[in-house]
């Protein structure tokens, strides 16, 4: 395949106001790279292995490598600071990339700001991109955890996902995963076209009986822009139905909690103290920086994002400068707006934010979107139903 050339617009000037990242943050690496592009996908990924220089899969890591170094330069960190207490390798496919690479990268990260002692360290993986000898690199190289997308257990569905691996493949990389002592959490998808109660169901049998510590389970949404949208404009697939949804919502809810799990955020369940750190780091809106194409970075009330096209994010680099697309620096109200809307996902709820109105909470509680014991002891938390409508509770709290 071609290589694409980019010429970058100037990289956008980076400003910190607060830098101090001394009490620890999170690290989020974005490997861009797919074997296929899902029809359902929408994030930033590419099937293109070649962008140039810094922006193919032979040597994508030394572009991260090189961000990560100047990155540092930006950050304050007190002397004992606690440095990194998550890092998560997402895509895309991460696994496109050698276990060494990944290694060399966390190896990086290790140098410049340090790992607490009971950092999570987690890639994703498809399941036909590893392989045992692959985990037990990882493994070795200081990673602690992987998040297998598994999707879907019916064929039929995983076709209609274009996912590329089989059924069968899942249960092996998790034997593996088990043999070379690596934690391991499973991804699903739910409401696909095509896809019954019975197909959702017998997903979440075969996912719980790989016995994960953790389990996501995302709705399906079709994204106008990709091609299943596409097909969905042009009648060759149906759309999602909000109603299946939510009773696909209610079984997972039904037979996760059965098995053991219990839910600490809207899409996540977990075993006791199996929930993900990392995750948890966002919702709670505290510090991360992402690197990578595309890669979005919080920092004590700044935001910003680097250019989405790997070769300009690689030539950015190569000249020195930070691949920064541009940075918001959030006002007041917006951090407020913002920790509602993240953390009133959680299981732990939010307290009441200043300046409700008694009207409001008795309205969600009147509509059972909100837990009345934990209202009138000054908490919002989630009852199932308002799990299915949070945006409704979100919107009722700005």
């Amino acid at each position: 395949m071609a290589v694409i050339e980019v010429s970058p617009k100037p990289a956008h000037e980076l400003s910190l106001p607060d830098s101090d990242v001394s009490d620890g943050f999170g690290a989020y690496v974005h490997i861009p790279f797919c074997r296929v592009r899902c029809g359902y996908c929408d994030f930033n990924t590419y099937t293109n292995t070649d962008f140039g220089s810094g922006a193919s899969v032979g040597d994508y890591h030394e572009s991260l490598m090189r961000e990560i170094e100047i990155s540092a330069r930006y950050l304050t960190e007190h002397e004992n600071g606690a440095g990194l207490t998550s890092v998560f390798f997402g895509g895309g496919t991460p696994t496109m990339l050698n276990a060494s690479q990944l290694v060399a990268v966390l190896d990086r990260l290790r140098e410049q700001f340090g790992v607490v002692d009971d950092a999570e360290i987690t890639t994703e993986a498809n399941p036909e991109t590893v392989d045992r000898q692959a985990l037990q690199i990882l493994k070795d190289g200081g990673f602690n955890r992987v998040s297998f997308g598994m999707q879907s257990a019916v064929p039929h569905v995983l076709a209609t996902l274009e996912r590329q691996h089989s059924p069968g493949q899942v249960t092996k990389v998790a034997q593996w995963a088990r043999e070379v002592g690596l934690e391991y959490s499973v991804d699903l998808i739910y409401g696909a076209p095509g896809e019954s109660l019975a197909d959702w169901q017998r997903s979440l049998d075969a996912a719980i009986a790989l016995e994960p510590g953790h389990i996501s389970a995302y709705g399906l949404t079709i994204e106008p822009g990709t091609a299943m949208g596409r097909q969905v404009r042009r009648g060759e697939l149906p759309d999602t139905d909000p109603d299946e949804q939510a009773a696909k919502y209610e079984i997972a809810e039904a037979m996760l909690t059965g098995a053991g799990y219990s839910w600490y955020e809207v899409s996540n369940w977990a075993k006791p103290g199996k929930h993900s750190r990392h995750n948890m780091a966002y919702w709670r809106n505290t510090n991360w920086w992402g690197y990578g194409p595309g890669a979005h970075s919080h920092i004590n009330g700044t935001r910003f994002w680097n250019v989405k096209h790997p070769g300009a994010y690689a030539q950015h680099l190569l000249a020195g400068n930070l691949p920064i697309a541009d940075v918001e620096h959030l006002t007041d109200t917006e951090q407020r707006e913002e920790a509602i809307m993240l953390g009133v996902r959680l299981a732990e709820g939010i307290a009441i934010p200043d300046g409700t109105q008694p009207r409001v909470i008795a309205g969600l509680i009147a509509d059972e979107l909100v837990d009345p014991a934990a209202a009138l002891s000054g908490r919002i938390v989630l009852t199932l139903r308002g799990r299915l409508l949070a945006d409704t509770v979100i919107r009722a709290l700005w």
